[in-house]
């Protein structure tokens, strides 16, 4: 995570919830929507394959949910 991120996140995470929710509602009504099909197709590298082994095999990894799922979480349907 570059310099920028870290910062955010680490704003993000000593806000009070108010606050927070006033950068979602920001982040929400300013930054442009994308969906799966926005997002280029690559093939992975050697990094992304032991990622997706790690997933495969560690029985601590969560399952992924579907974008629709995702959405819904977030409260962006």
């Amino acid at each position: 995570m570059d310099a920028i991120k870290e910062r955010i996140v680490g704003a993000v995470s000593i806000m009070d919830e108010d606050a927070a929710k006033e950068v979602w509602n920001f982040i929400i009504d300013y930054i442009p929507k994308h969906t799966w099909s926005d997002i280029k197709e690559v093939e992975p590298d050697d990094w992304d394959k032991s990622m997706i082994k790690e997933i495969e095999t560690d029985p601590d990894c969560k399952e992924f949910v579907s974008e629709a799922d995702a959405l819904k979480e977030l409260g962006l349907e």
